[in-house]
């Protein structure tokens, strides 16, 4: 092969995709947490108790957990780019609604519109990535945009709160949905699925497909493979994906105290200044940041190097999961910065642990990837009704030590579920028993 011709060398429009995806999930988590940022204020004006509010936060995640199946379905029936971009500016106009809340029932009821519109995101990213990025590139292709829910969000707690702070509230929420309705135009007219991309060449598709790659596991593909109760019942019946599912459980527990209760947290718990948290708050999502993407890259350096994917694929998160039970330490220090710094430690933990989706490509049986991360993320996403609900209750006595000392044990138990159940790392096949 003559490497000088430029049509010989790979193309790497993989990444102009991935950048796209990485602002997609930045949108998608400023949709999600927009409501932490402005918690306090709407507590104030409405008059909202602990237990109402942790209500309110876990609204999202009722109808988001409920659609994660329908959404997997739906991802593997049409094509990203025309159901990712009407997922992208339906919430984002269901998020300008919240920015007319007028009480309890009204907020309520958008949060959970929003969150069934957001649904099928994550299950779409899982497809993109698959079929856009080989093997060895795929973990990392996955730690850079499942960052962007973390980067996105330490730059944005600032400037939501400024943007509080001018607007109000409600503006708050109009300006977040508004800038998702624009990407959510950009996305339809930039991305392209592997094979219809004009730009991306021969050799970057062969690269791509060499390296397990999905090609052509496209919607339009398997549009005619109606869904089975039996693929649900498959997916449901290994160990393996049981593991994955309660980590993800343990993961997502974490993650959603941060994004809901933690600036109220630091405003109404610890006494910082409104404005001052939200510069506070950034600190952990930079250090979830550094651990999502130095775990991404570590383990596909690992695998490169030899190391079994079992140990390359399975030890960042076990670590990382148990460095989030680190958050308990806040109970027992007093000044900002050692509170921040044990919130930022448990939060890089986070971070660390965050590259579990690789293991939905990895272990499902090949027709059947889009179903289990339906099945993955609705597991997933039980975190975010129960937690920010338990949260509620335990500190409404005034007492959020109860609150943190919850967060730790499930990361404790999310790293044994990886330890005790996952084993070793081989996709499962079709019609085994749970015990392989």
């Amino acid at each position: 092969m003559n490497t000088n011709n430029p049509a010989a060398r790979p193309t790497r429009i993989r990444y102009q995709v991935l950048f796209l995806i990485f602002v997609n999930v930045v949108i998608n988590y400023m949709d999600r947490s927009n409501l932490a940022v402005a918690a306090s204020a709407i507590g104030k004006e409405f008059q909202f108790s602990p237990v109402q509010m942790g209500l309110i936060f876990s609204a999202f995640s009722w109808t988001y957990l409920l659609f994660q199946i329908p959404g997997g379905i739906l991802v593997n029936r049409f094509a990203p780019r025309v159901l990712y971009a009407i997922s992208l500016i339906s919430w984002s106009l269901a998020t300008v609604l919240q920015g007319f809340a007028r009480g309890f029932a009204s907020l309520f009821g958008l949060r959970m519109v929003t969150g069934a519109l957001e649904a099928p995101a994550f299950p779409i990213n899982n497809r993109v990535v698959s079929s856009w990025f080989p093997m060895q590139e795929r973990a990392s292709a996955i730690a850079v945009y499942t960052s962007g829910q973390f980067l996105g969000l330490a730059f944005l707690m600032p400037v939501l709160s400024r943007i509080q702070l001018q607007a109000g509230w409600k503006g708050l929420f109009v300006i977040t949905g508004l800038i998702g309705v624009v990407w959510g135009l950009v996305w339809y007219f930039f991305y392209r699925d592997p094979l219809q991309h004009k730009k991306a060449n021969k050799a970057e598709l062969a690269h791509i497909e060499k390296g397990g790659g999905l090609l052509n596991n496209q919607p339009d593909n398997n549009a005619k493979r109606a869904f089975q109760w039996s693929d649900l019942r498959e997916v449901l019946s290994h160990r393996k994906l049981w593991g994955i599912y309660l980590g993800q459980f343990a993961v997502n527990g974490a993650l959603w105290f941060f994004l809901t209760w933690f600036p109220k947290y630091l405003v109404d718990y610890r006494g910082m200044d409104f404005i001052q948290s939200g510069y506070w708050a950034s600190v952990p999502y930079l250090a979830a940041f550094a651990g999502v993407l130095s775990s991404g890259f570590l383990s596909d350096y690992l695998v490169r190097r030899g190391v079994p994917l079992a140990r390359a694929r399975k030890w960042p998160i076990i670590a990382g999961l148990l460095l989030s039970v680190c958050i308990v330490g806040a109970n027992y220090v007093h000044t900002p910065g050692w509170i921040i710094l044990f919130m930022s430690v448990s939060f890089f933990g986070v971070g660390f642990a965050s590259i579990t989706w690789i293991f939905v490509s990895t272990l499902a049986p090949k027709h059947l990837i889009d179903i289990t991360g339906g099945v993955f993320n609705f597991i997933g996403q039980l975190s975010g009704i129960i937690v920010p609900i338990v949260i509620g209750f335990l500190a409404s006595g005034g007492n959020f030590a109860p609150a943190l000392m919850f967060i730790a044990v499930l990361g404790a138990l999310g790293a044994c579920s990886y330890i005790f159940l996952v084993g070793n790392v081989e996709r499962v096949a079709a019609g085994t028993s749970s015990e392989q």
